[in-house]
């Protein structure tokens, strides 16, 4: 692409002109340009989870979607750096899937309250009590706990990877609500592990009600990593993806999002004409990552992903295997 085809921060604008004030897009559009000319420079793309605030998600990233899809395009990615703005665990992913690539990510402290609840150390122990029981992880673990998988899900797919199994019962690590979600939606016995999202659990059934209250009307989509009482007042239930395309499909007047805040804001820019009520739980770490902090890394490669080259060899077999369902 030639400097003369770059977007310009002007231009993108008119796409979130909704979400963000006027007075807010001086802050952001200096970096934006920066940031622009600088993935053009350094031959990088930038995947950016549905939880990055608008201004990442629409106006500078390439790839966006939830932690299945970002997955499977970093296999399609040609530019030779990779910088995810998202979590740790999700830039391990893409450096597993493009191991010749260069993987950043701009905060290397922006973690995650379910890849900190499980060790490798864990999953081996679980082995030895359940012998033989074959072992699903969620994504939102570190390489070293996929390393010690079978095959790994995300919440988009988690009742398909199950089911490919073809045995009576699994373990299920390591959110909790994850797998009694699932379990209740297959004959297939499900072991789970008591993590938690530090954002999902804090939705609670009585939450749902005092919305619905409010908002008469209202559709609620909650994600599968709520408790399950709060996916049984849910009038849809589904990963990132599949509540965002609920939304394009179904059209409701007014909706309210089960989930991490910024996942409202990114989808109302392509539905203006759908109310979107906002209980606002934040991610702490996914909003680690800021446009300042994606320019620097582009800037100064920082900061790079790097994996111990035996934990990466099982890891991606249990990603690989989990793309191949």
């Amino acid at each position: 692409m030639t400097a003369a085809l770059l977007p310009t921060s002007s231009a993108l604008y008119e796409r979130v002109q909704r979400i963000i004030p006027p007075m807010e897009w001086p802050v952001f559009s200096g970096d934006i340009d920066a940031i622009l000319k600088l993935k053009r420079e350094r031959d990088a793309v930038i995947l950016a989870h549905n939880y990055q605030t608008p201004e990442i998600f629409h106006c500078v990233a390439d790839i966006v979607g939830d932690s299945l899809a970002l997955a499977r395009r970093a296999m399609e990615v040609d530019a030779g750096t990779i910088v995810l703005a998202g979590v740790h665990f999700m830039a391990e992913t893409a450096k597993l899937l493009n191991p010749g690539k260069t993987v950043l990510i701009p905060d290397s402290g922006a973690g995650c309250s379910l890849a900190d609840s499980i060790t490798a150390e864990d999953v081996r122990l679980m082995r030895q009590r359940y012998p033989g029981v074959p072992v699903v992880t969620y994504v939102n673990t570190s390489a070293a706990v996929k390393a010690e998988s079978d095959i790994c899900c995300t919440s988009g797919n988690a009742l398909a990877v199950v089911e490919s199994l073809g045995v009576p019962r699994v373990m299920m690590l390591p959110d909790e609500y994850l797998a009694q979600n699932i379990a209740a939606q297959t004959d297939v016995e499900i072991i789970p592990w008591q993590g938690h999202c530090e954002v999902h659990e804090r939705f609670t059934p009585a939450d749902i009600r005092e919305l619905r209250e409010a908002h008469p009307g209202v559709t609620v989509l909650a994600h599968p990593e709520c408790p399950p009482e709060v996916v049984a007042e849910a009038d849809f239930a589904g990963s990132t993806a599949a509540m965002s395309d609920y939304v394009g499909r179904h059209r409701p007047a007014s909706v309210v999002l089960m989930t991490e805040c910024s996942m409202s804001d990114n989808v109302a820019v392509d539905h203006p004409d759908v109310e979107f009520v906002r209980p606002c739980n934040l991610c702490p770490h996914m909003k680690r990552i800021t446009l300042a902090n994606i320019r620097a890394a582009l800037e100064e490669n920082r900061h790079e992903v790097t994996i111990d080259p035996l934990v990466a060899d099982g890891a991606r077999r249990a990603v690989e295997r989990m793309l191949e369902v």
